[in-house]
């Protein structure tokens, strides 16, 4: 018998050549992940919208689920309201589940954004700051770089007023 198949030697001695099935790479792959959050918690998490609903999924958000206590954080009006609901939301998350993980809920006072706003473009630049950009890239030739840095002058000088001094002069090196 070859000497890297005997049954008495260690696991992580032991060579397996050829294929191997995905189940068992599987426990590698995944014990860090699980060291950071379970599997259950990670199941929470990701289906809270479904097992509480929309309306408490906007104010509330799961934040960890450790022997049997889950962690939610919410605004401080809707933690009352989770108190009264702690029986019935417990059972919700054990019948999603499968089992009955959960036993007790901690509530923690979080600030919870109301509603997610559209982001907002900025104010095209004004013909003025325009001139002066390219006024100062005229040196450069033309290319992707100097669109580039114009486009990031533009940005950045139609974002907050300068002082004057810095818009029109540029400063000395070293100085």
């Amino acid at each position: 018998m070859a000497a890297d198949t005997k049954r008495d030697m260690p696991d992580e001695a032991r060579r397996v050549y050829g294929s191997r099935g995905v189940g068992a790479l599987i426990p590698a792959i995944a014990k860090p992940a699980f060291r950071r959050r379970s599997p259950a918690a990670a199941q929470i998490i990701a289906d809270w919208a479904a097992i509480v609903g929309p309306a408490l999924a906007a104010s509330t958000t799961p934040r960890r689920l450790a022997a049997g206590r889950l962690t939610i954080a919410c605004a401080g009006p809707v933690a009352m309201e989770l108190q009264h609901l702690a029986p019935q939301l417990i059972s919700r998350i054990n019948v999603h589940l499968g089992q009955a993980l959960v036993t007790d809920l901690r509530l923690t006072q979080d600030h919870m954004p109301s509603a997610v706003l559209p982001e907002s473009r900025p104010a095209p630049p004004s013909a003025k700051t325009i001139a002066m950009v390219e006024k100062r890239l005229e040196s450069l030739p033309e290319g992707p770089l100097r669109d580039a840095l114009a486009a990031l002058g533009q940005s950045i000088h139609s974002s907050s007023p300068a002082p004057a001094s810095r818009l029109s002069t540029p400063r000395p090196r070293g100085a």
